[in-house]
């Protein structure tokens, strides 16, 4: 069963740094295109960023380009996201999954959702 546990949340001051992380389980992590997707109040699931299987190419959508970082661990399973430079439109909870396929992302997603972490940015 295919699961996953996304961690690293907080409450941050507009300007600040947070790194979340995503354990995945269940099936062949290195096999897949991940990605991060977030869900402000009351709006729907959007999609943050993508990266293939060994980390060779990366993605993001314009309102994080140049502060998020995605990147991977094929040894651990393990999914990173780096932010910098937080504002408050970055609020919201921050979730992980496959992606269907391998190129134009977002392409849709391959499994259910975990419990995602809460990011809130706000002075």
């Amino acid at each position: 069963q295919v699961h996953f546990v996304e961690s690293g949340g907080a409450l941050v001051q507009p300007g600040g740094s947070l790194r979340l992380s995503c354990a995945a389980s269940g099936f062949m992590f290195r096999a897949n295109v991940m990605s991060w997707y977030r869900q402000a109040p009351g709006k729907e699931r959007e999609y943050v960023a993508a990266i293939t299987y060994a980390g060779g190419t990366t993605d993001y959508a314009d309102s994080v380009k140049g502060r998020f970082t995605i990147s991977r661990d094929n040894n651990l399973d393990l999914l990173y996201l780096q932010m910098s430079n937080l504002q408050p439109e970055d609020t919201g909870v921050y979730y992980c999954n496959a992606e269907e396929q391998p190129f134009d992302w977002p392409s849709g997603t391959r499994f259910g959702w975990g419990q995602g972490t809460q990011v809130i940015v706000s002075s």
